[in-house]
C-alpha cells in the first residue's frame, strides 16, 4: 500500500519501497530486533507527528512511496538467498528499496542483489561497528561481519564508514584489507562533505547515535552522534541513492518507544532524500 492511502501512481514512476525485514537470527549478543519494522511504522504514523519531512516533502501524500510490509523470513539458513532474491524482485521491476532491519546481518544479502543491479556502488555504512568481523564466535553470517562479506562478494566498490567508535585490532587490518574509508568519532567533527555521481547505498545502524539519542539497540556505545548530526550529514548526500537500510532497532529494550521515533524521524529524511535522488551514473566522491 502506499504510505498516505491510495494515490494514483506517476506513469513509469520508480517507486521508493518500504519492506520490513525482522530478522536477528545472527544477533550476537540479545535478540528483539526483528520486532523493530512494525515498531518503527507505528512511530511513523503516530498521532503525535506528521509525515512531513524537515525538506518539506509530504510523505503521506507521495504517489512514489510504497510499503509492502514484512519479508516472511524463515530463522534458517534459507533467509538469506531469500532476503537477496526478494531484494532483486524489487531492482528488476525498477524500484528502489528502503529496508527496516531487523539487525545488520541482513545488509549482506541486500547489498548482493544491490551491487548485481548496479555496478560501481559506493556503501556510506553509519555505525558504531565496523562490522568487519571474519567471523564470529564461528559464524560468518552474524551480524557482525555483513561488510565483510559484502566486499569479498566484489559487488560493493567503494565503502565509507561514519561514526566508528568501537573496533578491534582485527577490524581495522579488515579495514585496510578492503581500502575502507573510516571516519571515527575520535575524530569528529569531520566537517566534510557528501557529493556522488554514481550509485549509492545507506546503511544506518541505530547505534551510530549516542545511547542518549537512542538507547534502544542491543549494543549500546557511548561517546556517539547526535541526531541532529546524522540528520545534517543526511541532508548533505547528493547523488543517486538507489537503496538504503535502517537497522538494529531493539524494541525489547527501548523504554517508552524513543528509538522507534528516532528510527521512524531518520526514515521520514532517508525516504525523502530517495524520492529527491537522480538515476545512478558512475562511482561517486567523496569532497571535502
Amino acid at each position: 500500500m502506499l504510505i498516505g492511502g491510495d494515490h494514483e501512481q506517476g506513469a513509469c514512476a520508480s517507486r521508493v519501497v518500504i519492506l520490513g525485514i525482522g530478522w536477528d537470527a545472527n544477533s550476537s549478543f540479545c535478540h528483539g530486533a526483528a520486532e523493530a519494522p512494525d515498531q518503527i511504522r507505528a512511530a511513523l504514523h503516530s498521532p503525535s507527528t506528521n509525515l512531513f519531512s524537515e525538506t518539506g516533502l509530504d510523505l503521506g501524500a507521495h504517489p512514489e512511496l510504497e510499503d509492502r510490509g514484512n519479508l516472511a523470513v524463515p530463522e534458517d539458513e534459507n533467509a538469506i538467498p531469500m532476503i537477496e532474491e526478494t531484494i532483486a524482485g524489487i531492482l528488476e521491476e525498477g524500484h528502489r528499496p528502503l529496508l527496516l532491519g531487523g539487525d545488520h546481518a541482513i545488509t549482506y544479502p541486500v547489498l548482493r542483489a544491490v551491487g548485481g543491479c548496479h555496478t560501481g556502488l559506493t556503501v556510506i555504512h553509519f555505525d558504531a561497528h565496523p562490522d568487519l568481523y571474519d567471523d564470529l564466535d564461528g559464524n560468518p553470517f552474524s551480524h557482525a561481519c555483513p561488510l565483510a562479506r559484502a566486499m569479498e562478494s566484489g559487488r560493493v566498490a567503494r565503502l565509507i564508514q561514519v561514526g566508528i567508535r568501537s573496533t578491534t585490532r582485527h577490524q581495522r587490518e579488515q579495514a585496510r584489507r578492503f581500502g575502507v574509508e573510516t571516519y571515527e568519532m575520535r575524530h569528529h567533527p569531520w566537517q566534510f562533505s557528501l557529493a556522488f555521481d554514481g550509485p549509492l547505498y545507506l546503511s544506518i545502524d541505530l547505534d551510530v547515535l549516542d545511547p542518549a539519542f537512542a538507547p534502544g539497540v542491543s549494543h549500546i556505545e557511548p561517546g556517539g552522534l547526535s541526531t541532529r548530526d546524522l540528520i545534517a550529514m543526511l541532508h548533505n548526500i547528493k547523488g543517486p541513492l538507489v537503496g538504503a537500510d535502517i537497522v538494529e532497532l531493539n524494541p525489547r529494550r527501548d523504554a517508552a518507544g524513543r528509538t522507534g521515533m528516532v528510527a521512524a524521524k531518520i526514515l521520514k529524511e532517508v525516504a525523502a532524500l530517495m524520492l529527491a535522488a537522480g538515476s545512478p551514473k558512475a562511482p561517486g566522491t567523496l569532497g571535502s
